[in-house]
């Protein structure tokens, strides 16, 4: 088999029989289309539900730290509290401190702040705090306003720029968590919490964690329970393919059918009338001019000319439909008698025919290389502006090659192949009967825009039985 050396050459037959069902429905090529789309809907919700799982996490974070702080103020500070705690009695203070040191403070609370009405720290496990004034935020002044009970509750993340928070630098970002509680005598005080903000990542990354193992585990199951289905529906499409292709093959018969009947009506009848008639009015124009009657003979002779005429367009029909030649004289003359009919549309046609080439070829064989040759030469005529157009037929290590180049424009071959036009399968059918036949087809084109680069060139190789 010849193969291509010159990049400028596309293979279009590899010279065995195509598999046409792979050809238009490749399982692979779907199998790898579901799994890219299950990838990219598994990135998808990846994306969405790390962000949804961060804001949740985040959320209930901050809702553990804050339910966390309530019981602390209400199971541990609250009971520690002394009148002189705001008068700062060193009893006092000393009695909460070793509660909040020994049940508060540890790896989720790093600092603790109990504030009064007025802005002022009257106890912190930091002691340079106590006694310092700064201010309540808004937020703070209304929870001691709404007092104890597990009411004004509130959580935020803590602003360390502030100068009240200035010992709590260093310590990474942190959520600060405030709580009203209540001295013996009624006064209310605001009791605040400092909590490592992971506790809330943390959360959030373990609530990402349940997320994605139940998204990848239904979107295996739903992947696995859509491969049965992909496959029914490649099975079906590969059917109707095959059906399709089928009925397509049996219409193409058909109609070669039906053309070899035209075909060999016009020649057996019409085509022979018309020669016979030629023939007698031919006779009939000698004779009359022999009589003298010089203007009945011119009349007689010019009808004969237009019989023939007549029949030489009848001829080329036949050669457009079917040559009769090709089943009575061979592939050589069928050649010729399309090379007339080429030539007769204004396209200069050269054409080198090996003889024992030709003869070499069984029916079927010498039926494609016809049919190569005339759809080559129809598309020359008919799209290719060509003026000039060389049709060789030659033997090569036992291979029958036909090669047909014209000087015309080339054509697009990928959107040939690819979207052809509506009715436009003659590519397709000439690829399809040389892989059927194991030939190797091969086409080299010009650029359409380049007129340096003009003409197109085909190459069929049929090999030896």
């Amino acid at each position: 088999m010849q193969t291509s050396v010159d990049p400028s050459w596309r293979r279009l037959s590899e010279g065995r029989a195509p598999r046409r069902a792979a050809a238009v429905v490749r399982p692979g090529r779907v199998y790898g289309g579901v799994v890219a789309a299950t990838l990219a809907v598994l990135v998808a919700v990846a994306l969405l539900g790390a962000w949804a799982a961060r804001r949740e996490g985040e959320a209930e974070g901050v809702t553990g730290t804050a339910r966390r702080t309530e019981i602390l103020a209400d199971a541990v500070v609250e009971p520690a509290l002394r009148d002189g705690v705001v008068a700062g009695d060193p009893a006092a203070l000393d009695r909460l401190d070793e509660a909040i040191r020994t049940q508060v403070l540890g790896p989720d609370i790093v600092r603790t702040k109990l504030w009064s009405a007025d802005g002022t720290i009257v106890y912190s496990d930091e002691p340079r705090l106590v006694g310092r004034r700064f201010g309540l935020d808004p937020e703070e002044r209304e929870a001691i306003e709404e007092g104890a009970g597990g009411l004004g509750t509130g959580a935020e993340n803590s602003d360390l720029d502030e100068p009240e928070n200035v010992y709590e630098r260093g310590r990474g970002r942190l959520l600060e968590v405030y709580h009203p509680v209540r001295t013996p005598d009624g006064e209310v005080l605001l009791f605040e919490t400092y909590a490592p903000y992971t506790l809330v990542t943390d959360r959030g990354a373990e609530i990402w964690r349940g997320f994605a193992a139940i998204v990848v585990v239904s979107l295996v199951g739903l992947v696995l329970l859509l491969l049965p289905i992909f496959w029914r529906l490649l099975g079906h499409l590969r059917r109707g393919r095959d059906e399709r292709e089928l009925l397509l093959q049996a219409a193409l018969d058909a109609s070669d059918a039906e053309r070899r009947r035209i075909a060999a009506t016009l020649h057996d009848g019409p085509v022979q009338e018309l020669a016979a008639t030629s023939y007698v009015v031919s006779g009939a124009a000698s004779r009359v001019a022999a009589a003298g009657d010089r203007d009945l003979a011119g009349s007689l002779a010019g009808a004969a000319d237009a019989v023939r005429a007549g029949i030489g367009g009848l001829r080329s029909l036949l050669v457009d439909i079917y040559p009769a030649s090709l089943d009575g004289e061979g592939l050589e003359q069928a050649l010729n008698d399309l090379a007339a009919g080429l030539r007769g549309r204004d396209v200069a046609v050269h054409l080198d025919v090996d003889t024992a080439a030709a003869a070499s070829l069984d029916a079927e064989r010498a039926q494609l290389v016809f049919g190569v040759a005339r759809e080559t030469l129809r598309n020359a005529a008919a799209h290719a502006s060509c003026s000039t157009v060389t049709v060789t037929l030659t033997q090569v290590a036992g291979a029958v090659v036909l090669t047909v180049a014209d000087d015309g424009r080339g054509f697009d071959l990928d959107a040939a192949l690819d979207r052809p036009e509506p009715g436009h399968f003659g590519l397709r059918l000439l690829i399809d009967a040389a892989a059927r036949q194991g030939a190797t087809l091969d086409v080299r084109t010009g650029d359409l825009n380049d007129p340096g680069h003009p003409g197109t060139t085909w190459r069929l190789e049929v090999p030896p039985r």
